[in-house]
């Protein structure tokens, strides 16, 4: 499990390993030799000097790889760390200074490199605790958090939940336990309670709720975000595993299981180290940690950049509402993101300003079969609405849902809550990756009038994911818009 929630910070860390190094190359060579005669004085010794600051920094980031300094560990000490940096620039600088002997390449300036290695030490040393240290200030105020639910409240419960409380750097927050079915007439009244030790090593004591009883789950999945669960039973509870890694396949929630003492082997489930404890891991969903981090990234560069050069079209959209609608220019409602989170959707205003309020009158004419609502002649729309719904111009806004990390460019649609209460349990697992502006439905089945339709596609979407195939939806979005098939 640790592969999964350090992937950022892994790439994060070779990132600002290379780039430092690069800039540290170009840095010392213009201290030493001047800015105007850097690259002309290794063009001297027979390199471009560009090339060789690049060169530089993936050698660099090589050597870190091979002492381990990207290895997911969830143990961390500063003093470690200055360690294996140090060994590596030692390992480094050694093996420059043999390459330049055996290669007999005397015009390589010395004092160069006296003076590069000592300050990539440095430099290295100070990037890296920059960012766990702004990795670690993010995910404790609960950016990018993810939630976690023990199934247990017996001391192999509580010592996995103190496991996690105790690495907030990861972003897992424990929201409670499930008690076991035993005599306990309301347990929701207990709590279970652990420690969490301080990277001084002083520990305060947790107080984690107890949110129900085992047979509970369904209804804890319901009403609450949870984006896994952790099964920590008993030996003699072992049966309860199967039904309840079912219900959470059956909605897109991981499952993790320590196994120290059960010794619990499950197919299809990864074996994963979680400081020094044997897991078994069980995603159902995207499990390409590299991609989605990618993926993430993609969404913010993108979104970024469209909300710059759409600015003049966005500016001119919002004066044209205003002159022929009036106010409000934006809508704003409650959508459901991942495994249950609210958050606000915002489009351009395309129906008259009490639309939610008249929803109940139109219900009966919903041409959707299942839980969503569509009305191809809705008459809460206004004239300027249908031009822009036709165009998807209203949808432009969502875009700031992308940058704030509420949405993707591609994903499932964002439903209504009301929608998603009366959702059937298999339909839940499109909550299980973050709703998009367009998504695989969109393209495909824009006018089909059978919800659970809509619901396969997201769910095909979900099962086939990858990069390639957000490329492939955004691509035919474009024709689709412009089509003007309908929504």
């Amino acid at each position: 499990m640790v592969r999964q929630h350090i992937t950022a910070l892994r790439i994060g860390l070779m990132s600002a390993d290379a780039l430092s190094a690069v800039a540290l190359f170009i840095a010392v060579s213009i201290v030493r030799f001047g800015p105007s005669d850097w690259q002309s004085s290794w063009a001297a010794a027979g390199i471009e000097g560009r090339l060789l600051a690049l060169l530089y920094g993936v050698t660099w980031v090589t050597v870190l790889w091979l002492f381990g300094l990207y290895r997911l560990r969830v143990r961390w000490s500063f003093r470690t760390e200055v360690a294996d940096v140090a060994r590596s620039v030692l390992l480094l600088a050694i093996a420059t200074f043999v390459l330049l002997f055996w290669l007999k390449l005397p015009n390589v300036s010395r004092q160069f490199l006296l003076l590069l290695f000592p300050a990539q030490l440095v430099l290295t040393v100070a990037s890296r605790f920059i960012l766990r240290w702004t990795f670690a200030a993010a995910r404790a105020r609960g950016l990018n958090s993810r939630f976690i639910l023990i199934v247990g409240t017996g001391p192999s419960a509580q010592a996995f939940a103190d496991r996690i409380e105790a690495r907030r750097e990861m972003g897992l927050h424990v929201i409670g336990h499930l008690a076991e079915p035993v005599d306990d007439p309301d347990p929701t009244t207990r709590t279970v309670i652990g420690e969490r030790t301080l990277p001084d090593g002083r520990t305060y004591p947790l107080h984690r709720p107890v949110l129900g009883r085992i047979e509970d789950i369904e209804d804890i999945l319901h009403t609450r975000v949870v984006d896994e669960v952790a099964i920590c039973l008993a030996p003699s509870q072992l049966s309860l595993v199967e039904p309840i890694t079912r219900l959470c396949e059956d909605e897109g929630r991981i499952v993790r299981i320590p196994t120290d003492e059960t010794g619990l082997t499950l197919p299809g489930a990864r074996i994963e180290d979680f400081d020094g404890m044997r897991v078994l891991s069980l995603v159902y969903g995207p499990d390409r940690a590299v991609a989605l981090v990618v993926k993430r990234l993609v969404d913010i560069a993108i979104s970024a950049v469209c909300l710059v050069v759409l600015s003049p079209l966005l500016a001119l959209l919002a004066t044209w509402i205003r002159l022929r609608d009036g106010s409000p220019l934006l809508f704003r409602q409650t959508r459901i993101g991942v495994h249950g989170r609210p958050f606000t959707v915002v489009k351009f205003r395309t129906m008259i300003p009490d639309a939610e309020e008249r929803l109940t009158e139109l219900e009966s004419l919903n041409e959707i079969q299942g839980q969503a609502f569509k009305l191809t002649n809705d008459p809460r729309v206004t004239r300027t609405g249908r031009m822009l719904r036709a165009l998807s111009l209203d949808e432009l806004p969502q875009l700031w849902n992308v940058l704030r990390g509420d949405m993707s460019l591609v994903g499932p649609r964002p439903p209504l809550p009301q929608e998603v209460v009366d959702y059937d349990v298999w339909h839940r697992r499109r909550l299980s990756m973050k709703p998009g502006i367009t998504g695989l439905w969109q393209v495909a089945a824009r006018r089909e009038p059978e919800f659970d339709r809509w619901v396969r596609l997201d769910l095909e979407y979900i099962d086939r994911w990858s990069l390639w195939l957000d490329l492939k939806i955004i691509a035919r979005t474009i024709p689709a818009v412009i089509a003007q098939q309908g929504r």
